[in-house]
């Protein structure tokens, strides 16, 4: 609801200033920042009363060959980042094959799991390598995001 009445707000703002560029463009990033809201609470990744879950033990190596790789591309500063999704999305493929979790500890790694493969897919598409870095940052975040909650 509230990003139905930001857009309509903003919408209203452009009409009424006439279009101008400085204005269109500034009322649209203002649109763009408000609609990267929080997650839901059905989606913020619990701990097992305050401690951390336990992953399969046959999933970890895959887990950490994704985050080297994502370390590894940013401390060499590489710029193929269409390869760096493709290696990665090949850990995340076999990841998701050796899984044999259930559970809590199940629903709450497919909580950090979606939005990462998003994040691996949005980098897969991305043609401008400024946006592609952005990504990575991204990617890099959500595998510390993974060792907060998971062991």
């Amino acid at each position: 609801m509230k990003h139905l009445l930001l857009t309509s707000l903003c919408s209203i703002v452009l009409w009424s200033c006439n279009n101008t560029p400085d204005v269109k463009q500034t009322m649209q990033q203002k649109v763009q920042i408000n609609t990267e809201i929080e997650p839901k609470a059905s989606e913020i990744i619990e701990l097992n009363n305050g401690k951390k879950w336990a992953v399969n033990k046959e999933m970890k190596p895959f887990i950490a060959k994704g985050e080297a790789l994502v370390n590894d591309y940013l401390k060499k500063n590489l710029s193929d980042y269409h390869i760096l999704a493709k290696e990665i999305k090949e850990q995340n493929d076999i990841l998701i094959e050796s899984c044999t979790m259930d559970g809590k500890s199940h629903e709450e790694l497919h909580k950090w799991l979606h939005p990462h493969l998003e994040l691996v897919e949005n980098l897969e598409k991305e043609t401008d390598a400024n946006k592609a870095k952005d990504i990575i940052l991204k990617l890099e975040k959500s595998y510390k995001e993974y060792s907060r909650y998971f062991q």
